[in-house]
């Protein structure tokens, strides 16, 4: 078997006090079709059983998982742990699972297939199974799709244009992408910045540093399972009124990184500016809204 057919693949879970999903997640990487996998888990800082339960997986499986946290048993955030990952990742690919996610058995084979057909993308996003039926049975199970045309690769920065939150297709979650270790490392990885509840939005920013310079194939698959959970950042974010803080929050981090790395793109820094035109005009943008929706009516 050799390395150039079947490439590494490192994973990564980030945890904090994720002992009630935490195994299940695990499980899903150790069925994996794909055999040639490492799982790096990172512990942000735990005080319930996930600590306990991850050293156990990664005795049992040795060679195979890894253990790991921050000096002193640290709470960092999310983005410095799957970071902190990708500094022990020794795969030429990096997958990202969520500590209270599935995969189902083929999706790192269906994304290191995507990878072998076209070398030139840095990173494989896929659709996701939004998950409601793991709590009540009664309830039904959503597939959403990555909001652009399928199984097709889009060179830099077409996706801005297609994808929230600049773009109205829906954005891929984490735990369908896979990407390149080198791409990761070039673009600094996930921003430390976005901690608390403006951890809503540092899937966004990190998505938004490879739609910006790098080729990314999206797929049609949906090999993950996207729990949903009344307790999720998107819930608590907007069950307490600070969406639209957070969005500007990403605004202006966006438009300061256009900035820093003299992107210049003119469909893009259009779309910026009409997302950050209510937070900037507040009362003409009211204004604007109730003039079209006069219109609308008549």
């Amino acid at each position: 078997m050799s390395t150039a057919s079947f490439p590494l693949v490192s994973v990564i879970i980030a945890f904090l006090n994720e002992e009630r999903f935490l195994p299940e997640a695990i499980e899903s990487v150790l069925r994996q079709e794909y055999a040639h996998w490492e799982l790096l888990l990172v512990d942000d800082g735990s005080t319930d059983r996930s600590t306990g339960i991850a050293k156990d997986f990664a005795s049992r499986y040795p060679g195979k998982v890894f253990y790991h946290d921050h000096e002193g048993h640290a709470n960092k955030g999310l983005s410095a742990s799957r970071n902190f990952g990708l500094g022990k990742a020794k795969g030429k690919y990096i997958a990202i699972l969520d500590a209270d996610d599935v995969w189902l058995p083929g999706k790192l084979a269906h994304q290191v297939a995507i990878f072998r057909q076209y070398p030139e993308v840095a990173m494989v996003a896929e659709g996701s199974v939004y998950w409601y039926d793991w709590a009540d049975a009664q309830k039904e199970n959503v597939t959403i799709l990555v909001g652009a045309p399928q199984d097709e690769v889009y060179a830099a920065p077409k996706l801005m244009a297609h994808l929230y939150p600049l773009g109205t297709g829906s954005a891929p979650v984490p735990s369908g992408l896979m990407m390149e270790k080198t791409a990761f490392q070039k673009l600094g990885g996930f921003e430390d910045a976005f901690k608390k509840e403006f951890g809503l939005y540092e899937d966004q920013a990190f998505l938004s540093k490879f739609y910006l310079s790098e080729k990314v194939y999206v797929s049609s698959a949906c090999n993950n399972l996207y729990r949903q959970r009344p307790e999720s950042i998107v819930s608590s974010v907007h069950a307490d009124g600070k969406y639209h803080a957070v969005r500007k929050y990403f605004l202006d981090w966006l438009q300061e990184y256009l900035q820093k790395e003299n992107i210049t793109d003119k469909t893009t820094h259009s779309l910026l500016q009409k997302a950050l035109f209510p937070y900037k005009f507040p009362r003409l943008h009211l204004l604007s809204s109730k003039l079209l929706r006069k219109l609308s009516r008549l």
